[in-house]
């Protein structure tokens, strides 16, 4: 397939679709993602990209651990990993049932996609376990700039709050000081996060992509076990 263009991310309507068509291969998503776009199929449709006119983040300086979380995370019950289970994680999020969605937008052809794009070096996942389960994770997006979450689940309760926790204290560890989550959700909500205007995101994601290149996050997301 030849290589998609993407135009102008503020010119997408005012639902947020900016473009309908194109495919899946890892340079089409490395180009979207660069540019602040991303997939999110609907009503049958696969190719449908996104640049909605509000952006869900979490700024660490606003980043909120209820009490309790802490208190559940420091009773050392679960353990924590990066990059070691990323398959059996968006297909535990692609499972997940949501109380607002009928479905699910992680579909076969997404997860086929983000398989590949894991291969790569572009998609990561952060793993929850309790001995040898596979309890809680969550899936998310490095190109350049800024992490960019896409979906959780979890088996058990708060487990994908944890992932997010862990994922923002590695991202901090780093120099990092915002994540997109794309949407705020109740989860996302409680921990800090908000929207922020379309030309702001992009205009914050410019200046990051300066800071942090590819290769500077590299041998962080490397497999792991992470505490």
């Amino acid at each position: 397939m030849g290589k998609v263009v993407f135009g102008d991310p503020n010119l997408a309507d005012e639902m947020g679709v900016l473009a309908l068509g194109g495919n899946f291969e890892v340079e089409t998503l490395r180009t979207a993602y660069s540019q602040g776009i991303f997939p999110w199929p609907q009503g049958g449709y696969s190719y449908v990209w996104f640049s909605p006119p509000e952006r869900g983040v979490i700024f660490f300086k606003d980043f909120h651990v209820p009490r309790s979380l802490k208190k559940e995370i420091k009773k050392g019950a679960y353990r924590f990993s990066i990059n070691t289970a990323f398959e059996q994680v968006i297909k535990n999020c692609a499972n997940s049932i949501r109380k607002a969605e009928s479905g699910t937008w992680v579909t076969a052809d997404i997860i086929k996609a983000y398989i590949e794009f894991h291969k790569k070096g572009y998609a990561h996942s952060i793993e929850c376990w309790q001995g040898e389960n596979l309890v809680g994770g969550l899936y998310g997006v490095w190109v350049s700039g800024i992490f960019m979450g896409e979906s959780m689940f979890f088996l058990k309760p708060n487990t994908s709050k944890m992932c997010v926790v862990k994922l923002i204290e590695l991202l901090k560890s780093q120099g990092h000081q915002v994540m997109d989550t794309q949407m705020v959700t109740p989860v996302v909500k409680v921990l800090g996060g908000k929207y922020i205007p379309r030309t702001e995101f992009l205009k914050m994601l410019s200046k990051a992509q300066k800071k942090f290149s590819y290769e500077s996050l590299k041998a962080a997301l490397a497999p792991r076990d992470i505490f």
